[in-house]
């Protein structure tokens, strides 16, 4: 493997000034089973950086820490310059109320509206405004994925597709700094995957967002990504561009673009 992608899992990039997250000597473990074992990362701003690795190999436990749902047995998350370890549930929700996060299952209400399930962030994070702006953000992100119209539809009522634009648009209604994608493709087919990605592009060049995406789709890895981060074995064994990995011999990296 070329020195210019493999990283120094030993010493960490010195955090950029613009970064919106970094990720310092983490190491995660249930037991005796090691899931992180001293990974490290930086994202900076308007990044799509995507995190490659095969089924297991730690990606949702990397997310879960970052959002503060799992703590870490070591090591640092800093997000808005806050370890996201060490603080108090208060001042974690208002980082939450910066982060946008797309579930795999989409995770929408079944027994609310298309709506309501928008309206539900801007309640959930006590965020002072009128019913009248409440409408607008509503419509405002509906618009940015394409369905207005679905906007007193039931979820059931929705193809795939259509629900997953739709938890986009709830995790866009907050205006996020950075939002976490887990497999935003899974279970979709081609030709709704490809229109997915393209939404996911569209937005990171209108708001300059910050994304981390969680993906083993190569080519959701290869179209979204600024750059590409291989988790195996725990640690953060490449980092560099698509076309950077796509060239590399080492027996590791190569199994994921043959």
């Amino acid at each position: 493997m070329s020195k210019s992608t493999l990283l120094n899992i030993d010493q960490p990039m010195a955090p950029s000034k613009a970064s919106i997250l970094s990720i310092e000597h983490l190491y995660k473990s249930f037991g005796n089973n090691k899931v992180l074992i001293d990974f490290n990362l930086e994202l900076e701003k308007g990044e799509n950086v995507v995190v490659l690795g095969k089924s297991g190999s730690g990606k949702s436990v990397l997310i879960k820490c970052i959002i503060g749902l799992l703590t870490p047995n070591a090591g640092k998350i800093k997000m808005f310059e806050n370890n996201i370890p060490d603080i108090s549930n208060e001042v974690l929700d208002k980082i939450r109320a910066k982060v946008g996060f797309l579930f795999q299952s989409n995770a929408l209400y079944d027994s609310m509206t298309v709506r309501e399930n928008l309206e539900f962030p801007l309640r959930r994070h006590w965020i002072s405004v009128t019913q009248q702006q409440v409408n607008s953000m509503v419509e405002e992100a509906l618009e940015e994925v394409g369905l207005t119209h679905t906007i007193d539809s039931m979820p059931a009522e929705l193809s795939g597709g259509m629900r997953k634009r739709i938890a986009l648009a709830r995790t866009l209604i907050l205006k996020p700094a950075i939002i976490l994608y887990d497999e935003p493709t899974t279970g979709l087919d081609p030709i709704t995957a490809k229109e997915i990605i393209n939404l996911m592009i569209k937005i990171r060049n209108r708001y300059s967002t910050t994304s981390l995406i969680i993906s083993h789709d190569m080519n959701c890895v290869r179209l979204a990504s600024s750059r590409v981060v291989m988790l195996l074995d725990g640690r953060c064994y490449a980092n560099g561009t698509y076309d950077q990995l796509a060239k590399e011999t080492d027996s590791k990296v190569k199994q994921f673009f043959e």
